[in-house]
């Protein structure tokens, strides 16, 4: 796919970023240098089939100054996130950062080593350990902690140990109440969805380089090798609830609703560190995640940082995350979390006054502007959130998708407003021309609307499609939110080049084996396609083996229904008998010949029920009808 430079307007944008922003501050860099040990080269981890799974390599374009092409703040950024490595934090607490998405930490015991949130994927944590372990010996892991519920803080667990071993009590799993509840909700019941939707947030599928994916402001990008977890063996629940692993003490804090509906942050006295998981990082972070999430809580969000600093502030010599590079000393600290804390409160109670004023989401976030020290503070500007949609999402949460505008209350959708606009206009090739002479004058988000018209009235027009790219690569050189710009780059590409569907999963078989018969039930309810069920009348039971446990499902109005039943209620006219959970979500496919299944009854009743099952669709259009 051929890249176009920069336009005047833009590169005349970073020329005055370079003036307004404080980049004679260098001490992120030294922070992100600070305890450097050794890295791993070549930094290419590679799946059992000889698949790659994550490579840092591609990153090293990302040194000297920033291309035109890239908004100078977000190429700082980048540069920090793609540093990769050991480092220690203090002595006895060690991060492998730049081998995924997120960090990975060891906290080291009398006699082995914590884990705590075990990147994305098997592979890339298996090499962080053994990254760890060349430097620090091999010390066997005695807990892994699961800061919270988001799959690049868990699915990466069966590189750092196994399920024999948790189950063995060889290892303890340690996670926030309600931990597997929101992962399975985030990952299974949305999950296909969020995941192509990822694709375009991650830019997984973009290039590399200065006119491509540059990071995504929290770290460079997720792997893709195999995703996993294994239940908690301790769910903690209480903030000032205490735990001791392996002679080390830990001091918990509850966070619930935050940056993830389960997360916590905790504190070690023996080495006077505390972890703050992913709610104090060196970026303003979303309320709601492009990819698509629950609307989080910046009131909570704030409110949970203030505690942090009353609990632990002076008793800490150091903060750490699950994201970027630690903090050290008592006094940056405080700022840090405080700079922090005042982000999130500064968002929620500023877009408040507003919409109490009157004033909708978009027309706060158009107006917002954030105090001059904030301003200045590098880890509050929005690499990975935008105070553009976080104000948003707090319009959202708190007043809903309308803006009391009864006009809006029922408007056309895409395809039915786009012809009308474009016939308003005076047809699609007047509209190409118009956008056209906003995309020469600069105004780029004029030229994206009217193409985007363009595109949903007619979404073979070649004239639109490029210019449609054109306008949206440009849109991505200005952003300094990573997000935004892959956002753009990815509807670029497949404007060019065509849908790339989903070319990542989150869900894997060991994923699946490890969800409750409901949270099965649920995500089967989740794929009935109601008005083809309307007439259906059907109850089945469920037995399974591995639980010793029965169910009784009913399809009626459309809605899958389930309740726990005693053995020898098992009336129904067809009785599934299962080896194991996993085989009910195989059922979906139509398999009735799986092994460890054994179907007692009227099979008819069973394939009414997959009949009107429909199969989740991972290449859904999103820029195109």
């Amino acid at each position: 796919m051929d890249s176009k430079p920069p336009i005047a307007v833009i590169e005349a944008a970073h020329a005055e970023h370079l003036t307004t922003l404080p980049f004679e501050d260098t001490t992120d860099f030294e922070d992100a240098d600070r305890g450097f040990i050794g890295k791993l080269t070549p930094c290419v981890v590679e799946a059992a089939d000889g698949r790659v799974v994550w490579d840092n390599d591609v990153y090293s374009f990302l040194t000297g100054d920033a291309p035109t092409s890239v908004h100078p703040s977000l190429w700082r950024q980048s540069t920090l996130a793609a540093k990769q490595g050991l480092y220690e934090v203090v002595e006895g607490i060690y991060q492998v950062r730049g081998l995924d998405l997120s960090n990975i930490s060891f906290i080291e015991g009398d006699t082995g080593v914590i884990v705590i949130d075990p990147l994305v994927s098997t592979e890339t944590a298996a090499a962080a350990l053994s990254l760890y372990r060349e430097h620090r010996g091999d010390r066997p892991v005695v807990a892994v902690i699961y800061t919270h519920s988001h799959v690049d803080h868990f699915g990466g667990v069966l590189g750092v140990t196994t399920q024999a071993d948790v189950d063995a009590g060889k290892v303890a799993v340690l996670a926030p109440e309600g931990f597997v509840e929101h992962a399975v909700q985030e990952n299974i019941y949305a999950g296909t969805a969020m995941t192509r939707r990822a694709a375009y947030m991650y830019g997984t599928v973009l290039d590399r380089g200065p006119q491509g994916q540059v990071g995504c402001g929290l770290g460079q990008t997720p792997s893709t090798g195999e995703v996993a977890i294994i239940v908690p063996t301790v769910d903690i629940t209480t903030t000032g609830e205490t735990h001791t692993i392996d002679g080390v003490e830990i001091e918990f804090q509850m966070a619930p609703g935050t940056e993830a509906p389960a997360e916590m942050h905790f504190y070690f006295p023996r080495y006077r560190a505390l972890c703050m998981a992913e709610n104090a990082t060196h970026n303003l972070h979303n309320l709601l995640t492009l990819r698509g999430a629950l609307v989080r809580d910046p009131h909570g969000w704030s409110g949970y940082l203030t505690e942090a600093i009353d609990s632990f502030g002076d008793r800490s010599d150091v903060v750490f995350a699950s994201h970027h590079w630690p903090t050290w000393g008592q006094e940056r600290i405080i700022e840090f979390l405080s700079l922090q804390r005042d982000l999130y409160g500064y968002l929620h109670d500023q877009t408040l006054r507003q919409l109490n004023q009157g004033f909708t989401g978009i027309e706060i976030a158009e107006t917002f502007q954030m105090p001059p020290a904030l301003q200045k503070a590098w880890n509050t500007h929005g690499y990975y959130g935008s105070v553009s949609h976080n104000v948003k999402a707090i319009y959202q949460r708190y007043m809903g998708w309308f803006d009391g505008n009864p006009a809006r209350l029922w408007a056309h959708p895409p395809e039915a407003l786009s012809p009308r606009y474009v016939a308003a206009i005076g047809g699609v090739d007047r509209v190409v021309e118009v956008a056209q002479q906003a995309f020469d004058d600069g105004d780029l988000r004029w030229a994206a609307t009217l193409l985007d018209h363009a595109i949903f009235t007619d979404e073979n027009h070649t004239g639109a499609r490029a210019l449609y790219a054109d306008t949206l690569e440009q849109l991505a050189y200005g952003a300094e939110c990573a997000p935004w710009r892959n956002f753009f780059l990815a509807g670029a590409t497949e404007l060019r080049v065509g849908n790339f569907g989903t070319p990542t999963q989150t869900t894997s078989v060991t994923m699946l084996s490890q969800l409750s018969p409901e949270q099965m039930f649920d995500a089967l309810s989740l794929s009935v396609n109601g008005p083809a069920a309307w007439d259906l009348d059907l109850a089945l039971d469920i037995s399974f083996a591995d639980l010793g446990a029965n169910y009784r499902l009913t399809l009626r109005n459309g809605v899958l229904v389930y309740r726990r039943t005693a053995a020898d209620e098992s009336t129904a006219g067809v009785t599934l008998k299962l080896a194991a959970t996993v085989r009910l979500l195989a059922l979906a496919t139509g398999d009735f010949t799986s092994p460890g299944l054994d179907i007692v009854g009227d099979t008819e009743v069973l394939q009414q029920l997959v009949g009107v099952l429909d199969k989740p669709d991972p290449s859904f259009n999103i820029i195109t009808p």
